[in-house]
């Protein structure tokens, strides 16, 4: 037996926080009992995998809209869009979301509806008085600051994103915005000015913020009803979507190989073999 530890003179020991050292026993000291209250991962929060993995579709669902948004506004700097064709997938966007919303939406009145109309209208108004000025507004920086400018911020949009609006909770509200998601608005809003500025017309400008603000103010509210309503439809459109993407990124890609032969190139050496 440890006489040390049977003394009966001897105070038992305790553990002591910030006392310092306690008489009888050395510093690194500790009994029995010193493990007993040890508690293993207990701050570890334990994730559902399938959880996990049915919030990622809504996350690859994003990334897919801002890639298509990409897509379109390539094609539209390009001329390969026409204005015409841009203003009419402006109006088959505005229809379908009102659609969504009408279908998933079981406590819309007729009231709710006429005030988004007339939110619409106005907005729509409003940037179209304010198109001439957009395509003016960065006639004196150059083209390669545009485009760095509008990556950056697309990157920030794409990082500052709260995705978890995407998700239906289990009280089904939409959720207010936070400071991030505001931040991630106002980036992509800055970007399609940008892009807008280097259009050749005031319609093109009108046609392409139309477009790029649909896209980023509605497109969470429409996927957020859609999840809501059913998740395998939300499963079925995000799918689409990837395809739809995956597509036309691929188009996209060929048109950037471009070879260019001339006298300028180096010379190779033929030889004329007879017998």
């Amino acid at each position: 037996m440890d006489r040390e530890n049977s003394s009966p003179t001897r105070p038992k020991w305790r553990k002591v926080a910030y006392g310092g050292m306690q008489p009888g026993y050395d510093d690194n000291y500790t009994d029995d009992s010193f493990l007993e209250g040890m508690v293993t991962n207990a701050n570890v929060v334990k994730r559902d995998l399938m959880k996990v993995m049915r919030d990622s579709v809504s996350i690859s669902q994003y990334l897919c809209i801002v890639v298509l948004v990409g897509v379109v506004w390539t094609y539209t700097l390009n001329s390969s869009l026409s204005e015409k064709s841009l203003l009419l997938i402006d109006a088959s966007l505005l229809m379908s979301g009102f659609m969504i919303l009408l279908l998933t939406e079981k406590m819309l009145s007729l009231n709710q509806l006429l005030h988004y109309l007339a939110n619409v209208a106005f907005f729509t108004s409003g940037l179209y008085v304010l198109a001439p000025i957009y395509r003016t507004l960065t006639t004196s920086i150059s083209s390669d600051s545009i485009w760095a400018v509008t990556v950056s911020l697309m990157i920030i949009h794409l990082f500052l994103h709260d995705y978890a609006r995407s998700t239906v909770h289990a009280s089904g509200t939409w959720k207010n915005p936070t400071l991030t998601s505001c931040i991630s608005l106002n980036a992509s809003i800055v970007a399609s000015v940008f892009v807008a500025s280097r259009l050749p017309s005031s319609g093109y400008v009108f046609a392409i913020m139309l477009f790029s603000l649909v896209i980023f103010l509605f497109a969470p509210l429409v996927t957020h009803c859609i999840k809501k309503r059913s998740f395998c439809l939300h499963l079925l459109f995000s799918f689409v979507l990837m395809a739809v993407s995956l597509a036309f990124v691929y188009k996209l890609h060929r048109e950037y190989k471009f070879e260019i032969n001339g006298p300028w190139d180096e010379a190779k050496l033929c030889f004329d073999v007879t017998d």
